[in-house]
Formats: structure tokens, C-alpha cells, sequence
């Protein structure tokens, strides 16, 4: 019985992974392979070297957990001082989710992680990106996003 539950969960889940560093300028999104975690019922939708996740609304609504974690450093030649990645849903900033590190030299990796709830209304699409709200750009690294069906 456990797990036959475990496995309707799992279908619910997607999880996205970009391992190497990539640099993203600012204002851009960060780009995401598919992996093997993939929703397996259509909630999220994903191309693969996409920034953009499209989640979709269900029944009477859906509601996702989104977590997001990766290592965000300055790029050489960026700026020094602060530096920001948010989740955006639908080309908005969501103020509960953005990180701000300080930069103290180029390449200094320091680790961030943001999670939030995305309520998506029946027959509706959300836009959901992660973006550097920085300006300047930025390197990240072992970027990974769960996002799961909760509701």
C-alpha cells in the first residue's frame, strides 16, 4: 500500500537539474535539461534547454511546491556586490522567493535555495521561470528545481 502511494507521487513530481555552469545575464532565465524525473501526467510541461515551465491548473485548482537550489557566483568581468535570483511566475518577480547574495570577488560560489506555493486556477496556465534579477551577470552552478503537485 505504501508504496502504491509513493508512486502516485511521484507522477505528480517533476525535477529538473543543469549541472555544469552556465552564465546568465541579467534579467534572462536559467536554462534547464529534462531529466529523468519528468511529470508523467502532464502538470508540467518542459522543453528540454528551456528557461520556461508551464504548469498547469486542474479539477477546481492545482497548487505546486516549487524548490529551487543552486551555487550563484559574479562572472568574471561582472560586477562585484549583490547579486539575486528570483522565481517569477507569469513575468512576476514573487517576492517570498528571491535570494540576494554579496559578491566579494568573481567566481566565489555561495549556495542559495528558495521554495514557494504557486496556485494555478482550473483550465489555466502559470508561466514559471527562474530568473537573475541581478545587473550584472552571473554564474550558476548546480542548479536543481523540484516541482510538485501538491494539491
Amino acid at each position: 500500500m505504501t508504496r502504491r502511494f509513493h508512486d502516485r507521487k511521484e507522477n505528480n513530481m517533476a525535477e529538473y537539474s543543469y549541472i555544469p555552469t552556465q552564465t546568465v545575464v541579467d534579467g534572462e532565465n536559467l536554462l534547464w535539461m529534462n531529466g529523468d524525473r519528468c511529470c508523467r501526467r502532464g502538470y508540467v510541461v518542459h522543453n528540454d534547454n528551456s528557461g520556461v515551465f508551464r504548469l498547469r491548473g486542474a479539477q477546481c485548482r492545482a497548487r505546486y511546491r516549487v524548490t529551487f537550489d543552486a551555487n550563484i557566483a559574479v562572472s568574471d568581468g561582472g560586477t562585484l556586490g549583490a547579486i539575486s535570483v528570483a522565481l517569477v511566475q507569469d513575468g512576476e518577480e514573487l517576492g517570498n522567493a528571491v535570494a540576494i547574495v554579496t559578491a566579494a570577488a568573481a567566481g566565489d560560489f555561495t549556495n542559495v535555495s528558495l521554495s514557494t506555493f504557486v496556485d494555478v486556477p482550473c483550465g489555466c496556465c502559470a508561466i514559471f521561470t527562474v530568473e537573475n534579477t541581478s545587473d550584472t551577470p552571473i554564474d550558476v552552478s548546480n542548479a536543481n528545481i523540484i516541482i510538485e503537485r501538491v494539491a
